[in-house]
């Protein structure tokens, strides 16, 4: 199967009350909809995926904003997998890269974290003196990220919530980042395991922060002219996209080429120098820098994304267009409208699953359509609780699902097998044995030599031999001219002639 990058969108109607947004699956190169899910509202940052790998389907959470619902879908099947009643109703979620654990945050500031497998309700705190905007796990899921209409930012050791010791004590964050003096709109964890990571946040105050959570600090403050509501960070973390509601998106690089005194150039980072660190975009000296990195859409922007390759600039806007644009020059490639009058709460985007319905390859199936859900299984989600109980959470019965050695779906990996591996190891890396040893013994070389000194003396002999031959043909043909010539009657050939011919023989004598 080739790997096929995709748009993965959700879409809610402009006025609440008009009706029933979608979640929608598009070919990120012909902007063709490849799959649509029915039936929801998920606002933004309240849609969680986890897509389909290893052999195991995937999933979509999508919490509802005007009820205490959350709707469970998979990639097999357009109607609704499982409904499940919350608590309350969640005005964020998050889901761990491995789907493990799912995380909602309240309009009250309150935060719970359950197991996806089993529904454990494992913690439930007050996490911020009001509304959680945002949820973010850091990509090994070791943390958990927290931005709230109260300018806090707050970091929860997921291992801590899970502690069976502490579930009575009262939850202390690893960290705090206040430096924020108006609501966090969005949160964007960097690559690294907890803490040597990075962090990008953006408030309403005009500013988006960058911080280093293994020194718990504050690297670099930029200040916009307009308040950011989304953002979008490069994989390599050397420039990312801060979007404002008024359609205006400002590309900040966080590396620079600076000049040699002596020649050339080198690439240095940007800022670093803590709290005091404030670049201010709209600055006059930097007007026409400015210009460059800037891209007018026009549109209020709802949401913004990076493709898989890093060369897209994905941009939802609230009246349900998607924007792509090349990173590079900045240009407009393409606009999806298969949702205009809609507003695009949430985008990212995807490989396209194996196991989406209506697009299952013959190549990873054995019989019909029916047997794909036993070919690819989707990962369990069961009903969450809404009280957390303690003998529920000792028996701890989850199901899990084992890989098969046989399995048609393989990924990559899988399919490249170790004999293959170890064979192509040796070819790149290992030297010939036998230019090691010769080398490296001197035995080998001293017999080496005396080897190729015989077989010199060998082509001598021959060589002679060839000569000889040639010469015993040479005097024969001369002898049998001579003699012809004296039998016609002609004259002999003049003296200088004669002699000629004598060097000749001369020459000849002395090779052998």
């Amino acid at each position: 199967m080739l790997l096929q990058e995709t748009i993965l969108c959700a879409t809610t109607p402009t006025n609440p009350g008009t009706g029933s947004g979608s979640i929608a699956i598009h070919d990120i190169q012909t902007g063709a909809t490849l799959a649509s899910f029915k039936q929801t509202n998920a606002g933004p940052h309240s849609l969680a995926v986890l897509e389909s790998k290893n052999t195991q389907g995937g999933f979509v959470l999508a919490s509802q904003p005007d009820k205490s619902i959350l709707n469970v879908y998979n990639f097999q099947k357009d109607q609704i997998s499982l409904k499940i009643v919350l608590p309350e109703k969640l005005s964020s979620i998050a889901l761990d890269r491995r789907g493990d654990f799912c995380a909602g945050g309240t309009a009250a500031g309150r935060i719970y974290l359950w197991e996806t497998a089993s529904g454990i309700l494992y913690n439930s705190w007050d996490a911020h003196y009001r509304q959680v905007n945002i949820l973010r796990f850091t990509n090994d899921g070791a943390a958990l990220i927290s931005g709230s209409d109260d300018s806090g930012v707050s970091i929860w050791s997921v291992s801590r919530l899970l502690d069976e010791d502490s579930q009575n004590e009262h939850i202390v964050p690893y960290c705090t980042l206040s430096d924020h003096t108006l609501p966090v709109t969005d949160i964007v964890c960097g690559i690294g395991l907890f803490p040597d990571c990075r962090v990008l946040t953006s408030s309403v105050d005009h500013s988006v922060k960058l911080w280093d959570l293994s020194t718990r600090s504050l690297l670099t403050t930029f200040q916009f002219p307009q308040p950011i509501s989304s953002l979008a960070w490069d994989v390599s973390e050397r420039l990312f996209f801060a979007a404002s509601a008024n359609g205006s998106i400002h590309q900040m690089n966080l590396f620079h080429e600076r000049d040699f005194k002596v020649g050339g150039t080198v690439s240095e980072a940007i800022g670093g120098a803590g709290v005091t660190d404030i670049i201010r975009v709209d600055d006059d000296a930097s007007r026409e820098a400015r210009k460059k990195r800037l891209i007018i859409v026009g549109q209020p922007i709802a949401s913004v994304c990076i493709s898989l390759t890093s060369t897209f600039l994905l941009v939802g806007t609230s009246n349900g267009l998607v924007h792509l644009y090349d990173i590079p020059s900045h240009q407009l490639l393409r606009t999806i409208s298969t949702h205009k009058g809609m507003s695009i709460a949430h985008l990212e985007t995807m490989i396209k699953p194996p196991d989406l319905i209506g697009h299952i390859s013959l190549e990873f199936r054995s019989g019909g359509t029916a047997d794909m859900k036993d070919i690819i299984p989707v990962k369990p989600v069961m009903p969450f609780q809404r009280m957390r109980d303690a003998k529920t959470r000792d028996a701890h019965e989850i199901s899990v699902m084992l890989p098969g050695h046989n399995s048609i779906n393989r990924n990559e990996m899988s399919a490249y097998s170790a004999e293959e591996l170890l064979r192509d190891h040796a070819f790149f890396v290992q030297p010939p044995t036998q230019s090691k040893n010769d080398h490296a013994d001197p035995v080998s070389l001293k017999s080496r030599v005396t080897e190729l000194e015989s077989e010199v003396e060998s082509l001598r002999e021959q060589l002679s031999k060839a000569k000889g031959v040639n010469d015993a043909m040479w005097d024969t043909m001369v002898n049998k001219l001579v003699s012809q010539v004296k039998d016609s009657g002609q004259p002999r050939q003049d003296e200088s002639e004669e002699s000629e011919l004598s060097e000749r023989r001369r020459k000849r004598g002395r090779g052998t």
